[in-house]
């Protein structure tokens, strides 16, 4: 078994410098990619961190995942140091937590454009022409079963839940990367989603959940969700595309 089966690879990982996609970023260098973190706060700590634990190049970009002429020149600088764009995984995110009578303009617009546009933006910057050129490629976009199921499925006070921005938002996430998968096919390229339910990170730690409805009966990890990351932008996964691998506990199942 390739104990490295992404070496000669390199990934770009949004949100990477901290929680899920610290993880990801993390567990796709232990697996032998070059890495570059886009993060909107510094990652440079972050990008020392997993050069010192995996010795692999890492890199750090401060992105605005909604502008597309930073995510283009994030892409192509990432090409340029590393020679290839063989994986993307579209993490950056936030989530409004306000139910629909109280949600505002401002709220939504931010939860869709970082969420799906981000998303849009840097899947299309990587494909084309990198990936296209390249005749592979791995694109995964983080979701959530918020876009599966819809409704908040944490309780507490107002942080501990996602709004229906947020919700909007990941599903198109998840009708996207369908599109895109169909789309891109025949150029070697997959695109799959990964779908996370209560995960334990910073972001949770005022939340309260019910796992009465769940079957495992716990939060999941970051490196849970990372491990299934890294499935999916490995040579086993070649045949993998279009899907929603839910990382949950069961919180979604059918």
């Amino acid at each position: 078994m390739n104990v490295e089966p992404l070496a000669g690879k390199s990934a770009i990982v949004t949100g990477g410098a901290r929680g899920i996609g610290y993880a990801i970023a993390l567990r796709l260098a232990e697996q032998g990619a070059d890495v570059c973190i886009v993060d909107v706060i510094d990652s440079a700590e972050a990008a020392r961190d997993i050069v010192e634990r995996t010795g692999r190049k890492v890199m750090s970009a401060a992105v605005d995942v909604r502008s597309r002429t930073e995510v283009s020149a994030c892409v192509q600088s990432v090409v340029d140091a590393f020679g290839t764009i063989d994986v993307v995984v579209n993490n950056a995110g936030t989530c409004g937590r306000v139910d629909l009578e109280a949600m505002d303009d401002e709220t939504w617009t931010r939860d869709i454009e970082t969420n799906l546009r981000g998303t849009f933006l840097f899947t299309q910057a990587a494909i084309y022409p990198h990936m296209k050129s390249q005749g592979d490629g791995r694109i995964i976009n983080i979701s959530s079963i918020s876009g599966i199921m819809g409704g908040p499925y944490a309780s507490g006070d107002g942080a501990g839940r996602s709004g229906p921005s947020y919700a909007a938002s990941k599903g198109g996430v998840i009708a996207f990367t369908k599109w895109v998968a169909k789309e891109v096919g025949t150029l070697g390229v997959t695109c799959n989603t990964v779908a996370p339910g209560p995960i334990e990170t910073p972001m949770t730690h005022n939340m309260s959940y019910s796992f009465e409805n769940q079957a495992i009966k716990r939060l999941g990890t970051p490196e849970e969700v990372a491990a299934a990351v890294s499935y999916l932008a490995s040579p086993e996964a070649a045949f993998v595309t279009g899907d929603t691998l839910k990382v949950c506990g069961g919180a979604a199942i059918g």
